[in-house]
């Protein structure tokens, strides 16, 4: 059974596997596309359902931009229509949308409908919807040196005061606190230049199951077997066990 108080804030999804998905049934790769942005409705619902305060998911990466134009088209456009269609339910349901990644390369409808969608749910508190888009984690990484040398050079910060807490302060994600839960589908053993930085200490579920197939009992199993897990963040099983004793007496 689900544990309510032992939940991650953050759970990151590499909705990974709508290509197979549609070829193991000879359609073309778009309906793939399309039955992913359905499962990807679904677990947002129910990732706001179970209290997920911040729900990632890694919609389109940097590299993606090399696929053929067709398809880079018709999965932009998805993302318009998606939008568009949801936008009403967040303010609804309270959902923030924020997006991370070098939007400079959306084309610009896409541009303008996301700043809208942006815009219109600034005020949503009960959970963050994030998408990386256009993203990369090395990428990400590298522009954030760019700013803190920007920064440091014009005398803004010192190299003093660079530690990781200022370094997040200069990625995609800032604002957002580190993904406790990485899920990948498609059985791939890769985080695939996805959040590198921010998982360090992030649990990994990767299920065999592709992205159009993965549905909400599918998501609460991978929190389940979060749930199961001791996360020890460099100490030692009795050093945590100590810290809940010291808990529970003050």
């Amino acid at each position: 059974m689900l544990s309510m108080d032992k939940l991650p804030v953050h759970v990151a999804i590499i909705m990974d596997g709508n290509g197979r998905w549609a070829k193991k049934r000879g359609l073309p790769r778009v309906f793939g596309h399309q039955e992913g942005t359905k499962r990807a409705k679904e677990i947002v619902e129910a990732a706001r359902e179970v209290g997920i305060k911040v729900l990632t998911l890694y919609t389109f990466s940097l590299e993606n931009w090399q696929r053929p134009k067709d398809e880079v088209e018709f999965l932009m456009k998805l993302l318009e229509d998606y939008l568009k269609q949801e936008v009403a339910a967040m303010v609804r349901h309270n959902i923030q949308f924020r997006v991370s990644g070098d939007l400079s390369l959306l084309p610009l409808s896409t541009y303008n409908i996301v700043q809208e969608t942006i815009q219109k749910t600034t005020h949503c508190q009960q959970m963050i919807l994030n998408l990386a888009l256009s993203y990369g984690g090395r990428q990400e990484i590298i522009q954030a040196v760019k700013g803190i040398v920007k920064d440091a050079l014009a005398g803004k910060i010192t190299p003093e005061e660079i530690d990781s807490t200022l370094f997040s302060r200069y990625l995609w994600t800032k604002g957002l606190p580190d993904p406790d839960l990485i899920i990948r589908t498609s059985g791939e053993m890769r985080l695939s230049n996805f959040l590198i930085w921010q998982s360090a200490y992030a649990e990994l579920y990767i299920t065999p199951t592709l992205w159009p197939d993965f549905g909400k009992e599918d998501f609460i199993e991978a929190l389940k077997d979060y749930q199961r897990r001791e996360r020890r963040f460099g100490k030692t099983s009795e050093q945590l066990k100590e810290g809940e004793q010291d808990g529970e007496r003050t």
